[in-house]
């Protein structure tokens, strides 16, 4: 069986996101999930290393997740690969400072957003539920949309 390709992911991801209020729900609520994913398996680290005398590492589960799907992005399309690794990076040092009822409070809310616009206004299963892929898709999703690449064209 062929491999998927990004147009494919895209189009999937596409089909299960028709309705323009649940699109808007997702424009929302896909960022939040992807900080909260971040902060939250930044909660387990892998103990605190020392680089030379001066520079201190402490890597956690959400560095290994982000390299993996940062990883995956790139067999996809290295260019969008890039600009999803910068945003999802972004998120490290505002989950760094960001309390963990926060964060709690902000998956709460997005996960009922987003599940808001399914049932209210797609009334349709999440992509997930066809493919585990859908979850990791979904950020580059939105950031295909905005610099309008194949997203826009499987709409």
């Amino acid at each position: 069986m062929p491999r998927a390709t990004l147009a494919d992911h895209l189009r999937l991801y596409a089909d299960h996101h028709r309705h323009p209020l649940n699109q808007l729900t997702h424009k929302l609520a896909v960022p939040l999930i992807v900080f909260h994913i971040v902060a939250m398996l930044s909660w387990f680290s892998f103990g605190t290393y020392f680089v030379g005398t001066r520079f201190e590492m402490t890597p956690t589960l959400g560095h290994v997740a982000y390299v993996a799907a940062i990883g995956w992005y790139v067999t996809l399309d290295v260019r969008l690969a890039v600009l999803v690794a910068l945003l999802i990076g972004l998120c490290f040092p505002v989950a760094a400072v960001t309390p963990r009822a926060v964060v709690i409070g902000i998956a709460i809310f997005a996960w009922l957003l987003q599940l808001t616009g399914h049932v209210v206004w797609e009334k349709r299963a999440l992509a997930t539920r066809t493919s585990w892929f859908q979850a990791l898709i979904s950020p580059m999703f939105y950031v295909a949309s905005i610099v309008q690449t194949e997203a826009r064209s499987v709409r």
